[in-house]
């Protein structure tokens, strides 16, 4: 449906994201199958991650190729986000931006729909593969 769940920290362990991921948890119907497309963060990687998951067996991490934010979509958000709410913005610190954050989520959802593709499914996984030929190549 588009709606986005959002929370702002001061860092970026993996306690965070499992508190993340119990907010996912308690605010999407019990009956729905959960995708999340992270990056290869260790964060998403930690032992404790994989065992909410297991525990958790209706979420689905997926993890984007290494150098492919672009095939992220909430970096497509997070553009929309920095162009309306925080480019040019005047903050007084961390506070006032996390309240301009959630403020933006907030009037974001009131007429939140589902970001598409613009380009056609076979330009998108050439990308996809020519990224991991390139990641293979590295390793």
């Amino acid at each position: 449906e588009g709606t986005v769940i959002g929370s702002c920290h001061a860092r970026h362990r993996h306690q965070e994201f499992r508190q993340f991921l119990n907010v996912l948890d308690a605010d999407t119907p019990p009956d729905v199958e959960v995708h999340a497309i992270v990056d290869n963060y260790a964060t998403h990687k930690h032992p404790a991650i994989q065992r909410w998951l297991t525990r958790h067996p209706r979420f689905h991490l997926h993890f984007i190729p290494t150098s492919a934010s672009w095939l992220n979509l909430v970096e497509v958000w997070f553009a929309h986000l920095t162009k309306a709410q925080i480019r040019r913005g005047d903050f007084l610190g961390v506070r006032d931006l996390t309240d301009a954050i959630q403020a933006y989520i907030h009037n974001y959802n009131q007429q939140a729909g589902p970001f598409i593709w613009t380009a056609p499914a076979e330009r998108i996984l050439a990308k996809v593969m020519k990224c991991r030929a390139i990641s293979e190549s590295l390793h």
